[in-house]
Protein backbone atom coordinates (compact mmCIF):
# COMPACT_ATOMS: atom_id res chain seq x y z
CA UNK A 1 0.00 0.00 0.00
CA UNK A 2 0.93 3.40 -0.88
CA UNK A 3 -0.14 5.22 2.47
CA UNK A 4 1.81 8.10 3.35
CA UNK A 5 4.24 8.13 0.71
CA UNK A 6 4.78 11.48 -0.43
CA UNK A 7 6.37 12.75 -3.42
CA UNK A 8 7.30 11.98 -6.89
CA UNK A 9 9.73 9.46 -8.29
CA UNK A 10 10.23 10.42 -11.62
CA UNK A 11 11.15 6.74 -12.31
CA UNK A 12 14.82 7.62 -11.43
CA UNK A 13 16.79 6.22 -8.49
CA UNK A 14 17.72 8.24 -5.43
CA UNK A 15 20.40 10.30 -6.71
CA UNK A 16 19.11 11.21 -9.71
CA UNK A 17 16.31 12.58 -8.37
CA UNK A 18 18.10 14.60 -5.97
CA UNK A 19 20.28 15.97 -8.49
CA UNK A 20 17.41 16.50 -10.25
CA UNK A 21 16.17 18.55 -7.98
CA UNK A 22 19.58 20.42 -7.34
CA UNK A 23 19.76 21.16 -10.76
CA UNK A 24 16.21 22.62 -10.99
CA UNK A 25 16.88 24.57 -7.70
CA UNK A 26 19.87 25.87 -9.18
CA UNK A 27 18.45 27.18 -12.23
CA UNK A 28 15.52 28.78 -10.98
CA UNK A 29 17.55 30.88 -8.43
CA UNK A 30 19.97 31.78 -11.10
CA UNK A 31 17.34 32.36 -13.76
CA UNK A 32 14.22 33.20 -11.85
CA UNK A 33 12.27 30.90 -14.21
CA UNK A 34 12.49 28.26 -16.09
CA UNK A 35 10.26 25.97 -17.98
CA UNK A 36 9.83 22.37 -16.90
CA UNK A 37 7.36 19.58 -16.91
CA UNK A 38 3.88 20.32 -14.81
CA UNK A 39 5.14 17.18 -12.19
CA UNK A 40 8.29 18.59 -12.06
CA UNK A 41 7.56 22.47 -11.15
CA UNK A 42 4.70 21.13 -8.31
CA UNK A 43 7.29 18.92 -6.76
CA UNK A 44 9.93 22.13 -7.35
CA UNK A 45 8.02 24.64 -5.23
CA UNK A 46 8.04 23.28 -2.04
CA UNK A 47 11.34 22.87 -2.00
CA UNK A 48 12.11 26.48 -3.13
CA UNK A 49 9.64 27.78 -0.77
CA UNK A 50 11.51 26.22 2.36
CA UNK A 51 14.25 27.20 1.10
CA UNK A 52 13.44 31.24 0.55
CA UNK A 53 11.88 30.98 3.96
CA UNK A 54 14.88 29.47 5.68
CA UNK A 55 17.11 32.17 4.04
CA UNK A 56 14.99 35.03 5.04
CA UNK A 57 16.75 34.92 8.75
CA UNK A 58 20.56 35.26 7.82
CA UNK A 59 22.22 32.69 10.70
CA UNK A 60 25.38 30.56 10.49
CA UNK A 61 22.67 27.65 10.32
CA UNK A 62 20.94 28.13 7.77
CA UNK A 63 23.48 29.52 5.71
CA UNK A 64 25.08 25.99 6.16
CA UNK A 65 21.80 24.26 5.59
CA UNK A 66 21.57 25.40 2.22
CA UNK A 67 24.72 25.13 1.31
CA UNK A 68 24.43 21.75 1.86
CA UNK A 69 22.33 21.83 -1.28
CA UNK A 70 23.42 24.41 -3.09
CA UNK A 71 26.81 26.16 -4.95
CA UNK A 72 28.15 28.85 -2.70
CA UNK A 73 27.53 31.46 -5.70
CA UNK A 74 23.74 30.27 -5.79
CA UNK A 75 23.35 30.59 -1.68
CA UNK A 76 24.92 33.88 -1.93
CA UNK A 77 22.28 35.42 -4.51
CA UNK A 78 19.67 33.44 -2.78
CA UNK A 79 20.09 34.90 0.39
CA UNK A 80 21.41 38.02 -0.87
CA UNK A 81 18.98 38.82 -3.33
CA UNK A 82 15.86 36.76 -3.68
CA UNK A 83 15.43 36.58 -0.21
CA UNK A 84 15.94 40.10 0.36
CA UNK A 85 12.94 40.82 -2.02
CA UNK A 86 10.96 38.48 0.13
CA UNK A 87 11.28 40.05 3.37
CA UNK A 88 7.65 40.97 4.14
CA UNK A 89 6.35 38.18 2.41
CA UNK A 90 4.48 35.88 4.42
CA UNK A 91 5.07 32.86 1.85
CA UNK A 92 3.95 31.96 -1.61
CA UNK A 93 7.21 33.21 -3.39
CA UNK A 94 6.40 31.32 -6.75
CA UNK A 95 3.78 30.72 -9.23
CA UNK A 96 3.13 27.88 -11.86
CA UNK A 97 1.63 28.79 -14.84
CA UNK A 98 0.56 26.07 -17.22
CA UNK A 99 1.22 25.89 -20.72
CA UNK A 100 -0.44 22.98 -22.04
CA UNK A 101 0.94 20.03 -23.69
CA UNK A 102 4.28 19.38 -25.23
CA UNK A 103 4.04 18.42 -29.15
CA UNK A 104 6.44 15.57 -29.07
CA UNK A 105 5.73 13.52 -26.01
CA UNK A 106 2.48 15.29 -24.97
CA UNK A 107 3.52 15.57 -21.48
CA UNK A 108 2.51 18.85 -19.57
CA UNK A 109 4.34 21.57 -19.57
CA UNK A 110 4.70 24.79 -17.42
CA UNK A 111 6.58 27.94 -15.77
CA UNK A 112 7.84 28.29 -12.45
CA UNK A 113 9.07 31.78 -11.51
CA UNK A 114 8.99 33.75 -8.61
CA UNK A 115 6.51 36.09 -7.84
Amino acid sequence: MKHLKKGRKFHRETGQRQALMKALLTALITSGKIKTTEAKAKELRPAIEKMVTRAKVKNVQNVRLIRKTLAPTVTKKLFDEIAEKYKERKGGYTRIVKLGQRRSDGSKVAHIEFV
